[in-house]
């Protein structure tokens, strides 16, 4: 708005013309960067793309420092504004309060710059917290090591060790050989068995072959799993998914179960596509996990993987022991205000990330469910609060 009404104190009207020209180009890219990774159209893949390197890069570099000025402004504007009304409430107990010590008309020099000072503090701190959410915060990947309980376990899979990966998300922020770091500490766990749950890429055009290539190094005896998320949907590749898994030797389970077998134990693996909930359909689908219901077994322990974490609490009313997500991202920036953990992930699902349990309608026992923070990101490059991660589970008896 300053340069708006800087540019019209110009007397040249075409310079008026072509400046506020300019500006509306800006904003208007500015915004396609944000938007396009919301839609899905591709926006930003379309304007980068060349015949040369040098002019992808570049492009490519002007879409990221969009996307990170776009919400480091935002809350930095937020946060300027706030001292701003700081300062107006002193201001004015200043004029109310009697030996206040103000000058008249409540107005102090020392106050003033006082704030001035703070407003460009409190400004400049989403700038650098995005900063290095996108240079490091990323791609400092973890281990998480979380005992499960499950109900109705055999004792011969008690200890059962899972390694699980989520939102992998293969692009231009997360090359393959990013991926091949988080396969390398993974296999390191020495898990039995590894699962993948999910959004191998994030749109049309991305090198799913690669994702699935890096993810086939994953070793564990009993193999290695997977099933589709909701940005296989979105390119249109769940079937192209299934294929590769099969071919690299492992597989995605699609409205499908496997019984494993470890160590005389046996337990019932189910996978499905990604469950719509909030998502415009345009057919009446009926209730989540519907495809799945014949397939659930009663006379050993199962355990779902279903992208959606909020498929949870139909699999706890369907008798299903555990259940394994991801989708959140943990919403990829989570702040601690007076110990209430606050993440944009809330606004799609009470289950953001972690362990949850619900009871199991068939028993009374504790259905679980783990939801995997995810390795990629999508829409903004930037973890703040909320690491990626590698997940290792292992089963206990409830």
């Amino acid at each position: 708005m300053r340069a708006w009404n800087w540019i019209g104190s110009f007397s040249n009207a075409n310079w008026r013309f072509g400046l506020h020209a300019g500006l509306i180009a800006l904003a208007a890219a500015l915004l396609a960067t944000l938007l396009d990774p919301l839609l899905g159209h591709g926006v930003s893949r379309i304007s980068v793309s060349s015949s040369s390197l040098g002019s992808f890069n570049l492009g490519r570099a002007f879409t990221t420092a969009a996307r990170l000025w776009m919400v480091a402004s935002f809350f930095g504007f937020l946060a300027v504004e706030s001292v701003g009304a700081m300062e107006w409430v002193t201001n004015v107990a200043a004029r109310l309060l009697p030996h206040s010590g103000a000058v008249a008309g409540g107005f102090s020099a020392s106050r003033r710059t006082f704030f001035q000072y703070a407003a460009v503090l409190a400004g400049g701190v989403p700038f650098l917290a995005a900063t290095y959410g996108f240079a490091a915060g990323r791609l400092r990947y973890t281990i998480e090591r979380v005992d499960v309980p499950i109900a109705n376990l055999p004792p011969e899979l008690d200890g059962l060790r899972i390694a699980q990966l989520s939102d992998i998300h293969i692009g231009d922020y997360m090359p393959p050989h990013e991926i091949a770091r988080a396969v390398d500490m993974a296999n390191d766990l020495h898990p039995d068995i590894s699962f993948v749950t999910g959004d191998f890429v994030s749109s049309e055009g991305d090198p799913l072959d690669a994702c699935i290539t890096e993810l086939s190094r994953l070793r564990a005896p009993l193999g290695v799993w997977g099933c589709n998320g909701n940005h296989e949907i979105y390119a249109g590749v769940e079937e192209e998914a299934a294929r590769l898994f099969h071919e690299k030797g492992m597989r995605l389970l699609r409205a499908q179960s496997a019984v494993v077998e470890h160590n005389g134990g046996r337990f019932n693996l189910l996978g499905v596509d990604y469950q719509r909930d909030h998502m415009v359909s345009g057919e009446h689908t009926g209730p989540m996990l519907k495809e799945i219901e014949p397939l659930i077994r009663h006379d050993m322990p199962n355990i779902l993987m279903s992208h959606n974490p909020n498929s949870f609490q139909r699999a706890a009313e369907l008798g299903i022991e555990l259940s394994l997500a991801g989708h959140t991202h943990g919403g990829q920036v989570k702040f601690e205000i007076v110990d209430h953990s606050v993440s944009p992930a809330r606004l799609i699902t009470p289950f953001v990330a972690g362990l949850y349990k619900l009871p199991l309608a068939t028993n009374g026992q504790k259905a679980a469910l783990y939801v995997n923070r995810g390795l990629g990101t999508f829409g903004f490059p930037v973890r703040i609060g909320v690491p990626p991660e590698i997940t290792l589970l292992t089963l206990r008896r409830a």
